[in-house]
C-alpha cells in the first residue's frame, strides 16, 4: 500500500496527515515544529511513504 502525507506548516506547529492510497487517513497529528518528534511521527509511515507535502503561506498576512 502506497502512503502520502501532508504538512500544514505554521510558526510553531504543523499538522500531518497521512492517507493511503484510496484517501482514507491513516493519522493525523498536531505537533510543534520540532525535528525529532516530526521523525518519531512519520518513522511508522516511512517505508510506504511515496510523497510528502508542505502548505505554507508564509507572507499573505505582509
Amino acid at each position: 500500500m502506497k502512503l502520502y502525507g501532508g504538512i500544514d506548516l505554521h510558526s510553531n506547529n504543523s499538522v500531518f496527515s497521512i492517507k493511503d492510497d484510496t484517501g482514507d487517513v491513516i493519522a493525523r497529528r498536531k505537533l510543534p515544529n520540532d525535528i525529532k518528534q516530526i521523525l518519531l511521527f512519520l518513522d511508522p509511515f516511512k517505508p510506504q511513504l511515496t510523497g510528502l507535502v508542505v502548505e505554507s503561506t508564509f507572507n499573505w498576512y505582509c
